[in-house]
């Protein structure tokens, strides 16, 4: 038996192992048997160069739990160790100044990773000792053994083995007993081994006798050798595809959209398939969907960093051996090489997507609204992809129609052209709530947006900015349509400053009270034949709340309360009637409080104008006591007169119900006050 220090200067290399080199001690089962697969692979390399003439035999790598013994095996058939092999790959940790090393990284366990190929030793994370037992496919080869209990003193001795190839035996410790479960392992195998090149056996198939779970003589084998990735895309047919699919997310019930097949050899390796999922318009996305391999062994399902965060929203897997990874397979480094491969990624998605607008452009819109969330994200996150996307990026309208860019542009560019030069496109979000407004657009001649993706208020701004003509996007019930794409300059109402007075008191007095949000009455002399009283909002404001539900720092405007303005039409038959019968009702009474308050209005002017050139500190207090005694006089006389008209109004069902039926057009009258407007309908028929 042969004993001696494994080739490390420093006593602390197996703390650094089990404490800082590996971010998850579950990992050590993924090294072990990709190193065993690994052996299993070089020999039948070898085999086919004929280098090595034997039978292959049985090839499978088998795990296998002893929980009496408590040990943890990972066997294979490769090309197995000499004595001398041994001494090289695991008692010489091959790399010079060891001890400096570890001393210089101890911090950064990352560093170690990128220089050594220290797969082996994160066995000693969940073990109290492990043990080889390997012999050499070379002829005339001894069997060897050799142990070790976690420091640097090892054992080494001849041994018998029957068959080539290597035993790790794991002697799990007390803190990692789970490593001794069945489904513990059966799982980790699962996700860490599932598409590994050779057979995995983790014991025998399972079936129910006698409402019991037996073994059966059948090796239960965990993985596919040969998924759809590997294979040539000739090769495949669409079902291949969906199996492979449901391979990956086996509990998934829906179907992909498409699929794209990633095959590169130059200037790095790269394979893969991505899969367009339906992506729901909540954008309640997992962004772990992505698994990526090196060489058909688990890394990772967080790839941000190797692919642009909107390619997240894809499923489906990226194969390289070109990407920088640690030894614990399980980091990212950031370098050139990751760079290209993310742009070469984004650049076969979008050419993929660009190929299928050509070639099927029906097909194409069929599928678009499940992708548009993708484009659009996409498109905002990535000046590159904007470029490529949009010339098939496409804009949809109420009744269904599909337009690109520049078709769309065309389309509007006669008639949705204001007087100002300004194209105006009109946009819906509900087509049943908007209904009205979208038929008096129509009735012009305009076409109307339909704009449901939670992405869209974003990639309105950012086509505003992008268009060389000057571009505004409007919700279609945000004004009255001659409002919205004003061909000619508003008219003037023509009430006098009295009527407007008598009529905002009385509407004012009429308003409901909404849950967050706020009514103001305006005035405007619209079109005769558009609604007596109509609903607006600031497209700017509302923009800046939709924006706020998506966009963390805008909270601000999310807390603040919707504004609305309740426009009385002044051009509409139906309120000139209102105005008559509110001027007769303060033909007395509140046209002698407006005298008045017009006759205290003038004295505060004249106290204005004589000080005029004075600043605060030179008015005398006398003028500063007279003025504010004359303000509050007019205060209380526009508070009774604004009384007067507010009785009124009480009296006069029409205000109330003009106001309802506005509040209905815009979708804001519910509950008790859509059962008040329904009843008071009722009555007044």
């Amino acid at each position: 038996m042969a004993q001696g220090n494994i080739g490390v200067t420093s006593d602390n290399i197996f703390p650094v192992i089990k404490k800082f080199l590996y971010s998850d001690h579950e990992i050590f089962l993924r090294e072990l048997v990709s190193n065993a697969v690994d052996a299993t692979q070089k020999l039948k390399t070898l085999s086919s160069v004929g280098e090595f003439k034997g039978e292959l035999g049985d090839t499978k790598v088998r795990v296998s739990i002893d929980k009496v013994k408590g040990t943890l095996t990972v066997s294979d058939h490769g090309i197995g160790m000499t004595a001398e092999e041994v001494d090289k790959y695991i008692n010489q940790i091959a790399f010079s100044g060891a001890e400096e090393f570890l001393d210089k990284y101890k911090d950064n366990a990352q560093a170690i990773i990128g220089h050594f190929g220290l797969g082996f030793y994160s066995a000693f994370m969940v073990s109290k000792k492990v043990e080889i037992v390997s012999l050499s496919y070379k002829d005339d080869a001894k069997a060897v053994h050799w142990t070790c209990d976690g420091s640097p003193v090892y054992e080494m001795e001849d041994t018998i083995k029957a068959e080539r190839g290597t035993d790790i035996i794991l002697h799990i410790d007390d803190e990692n007993k789970e490593f001794l479960e069945d489904s513990r392992i059966q799982s980790l195998l699962t996700k860490y081994c599932k598409f590994l090149p050779v057979e995995i056996v983790f014991g025998k198939k399972k079936e129910w006798k006698d409402g019991l779970q037996v073994d059966t003589e059948e090796d239960n084998v965990i993985n596919n050798p040969s998924p759809a990735w590997t294979r040539k895309p000739e090769d495949l047919k669409d079902e291949d595809y969906d199996a492979f699919y449901h391979e990956l997310y086996p509990t998934s019930m829906e179907q992909p959209l498409f699929h794209i097949h990633l095959n590169v050899d130059y200037p790095f390796h790269l394979t893969g398939i991505l899969y367009f999922p339906k992506i729901k318009p909540h954008m309640d996305v997992k962004r772990d969907k992505i698994q990526l391999y090196c060489n058909q062994v688990f890394v990772t399902d967080e790839v941000e960093n190797i692919v642009p965060e909107y390619l997240t929203l894809l499923h489906g897997v990226i194969d390289s051996p070109d990407i920088p990874l640690n030894v614990s397979r399980s980091y990212l480094q950031s370098d050139a090489n990751v760079k290209k491969i993310s742009g070469h990624i984004t650049k076969k998605v979008t050419d993929a997507l660009a190929d299928m607008f050509r070639a099927n452009r029906e097909e194409f819109e069929g599928k678009w609204n499940d992708i548009k969330i993708f484009v659009q994200y996409g498109m905002l996150s990535d000046e590159k992809f904007y470029e490529r996307a949009e010339k098939f990026c496409l804009l949809e309208s109420v009744d269904h129609k599909f337009r690109t860019f520049d078709e769309y542009k065309e389309l509007t560019e006669k008639e949705q052209t204001d007087k100002e030069g300004t194209r105006i496109y009109l946009y819906a979000n509900d087509v049943d709530n908007q209904y009205t407004f979208i038929q008096r657009a129509k009735e012009k001649g305009y076409d109307v947006l339909l704009c449901t993706s939670p992405l869209d208020v974003h990639a309105m701004a950012q086509l505003e900015q992008k268009w060389e003509q000057k571009v505004r996007f409007v919700r279609v019930d945000s004004d009255i349509i001659e409002n919205l794409i004003r061909k000619a300059d508003t008219q003037a109402v023509t009430l006098t400053d009295e009527q407007k007075r008598a009529l905002n008191s009385a509407f004012s007095s009429q308003l409901p009270t909404l849950d967050k949000a706020r009514l103001n009455v305006t005035f405007e002399q619209a079109d005769s034949t558009a609604l007596p009283v109509f609903v607006t909002q600031d497209e700017w404001m509302r923009r800046m709340k939709d924006m706020s539900r998506l966009q963390g720092g805008m909270s601000f405007y999310g807390d603040m309360p919707d504004s609305y303005n309740i426009v009385v039409n002044t051009a509409h038959p139906l309120v000139a009637s209102l105005v008559e019968k509110t001027d007769a009702a303060g033909a007395a009474e509140a046209h002698a409080l407006y005298e008045q308050q017009q006759e205290k209005q003038a004295e505060i002017s004249k106290i204005d104008e004589a000080n005029k050139d004075k600043k605060y500190d030179e008015i005398s207090q006398e003028d500063k006591d007279r003025k504010k005694a004359l303000q509050d006089e007019v205060r209380g006389l526009e508070d009774k007169q604004s009384k007067i008209y507010a009785d009124f109004a009480a009296t006069e069902p029409r205000f109330k119900q003009l106001i309802d039926i506005a509040l209905l057009a815009g979708s804001l009258l519910k509950g008790e006050q859509l059962a008040a407007f329904v009843n008071r309908s009722v009555e007044l028929l």
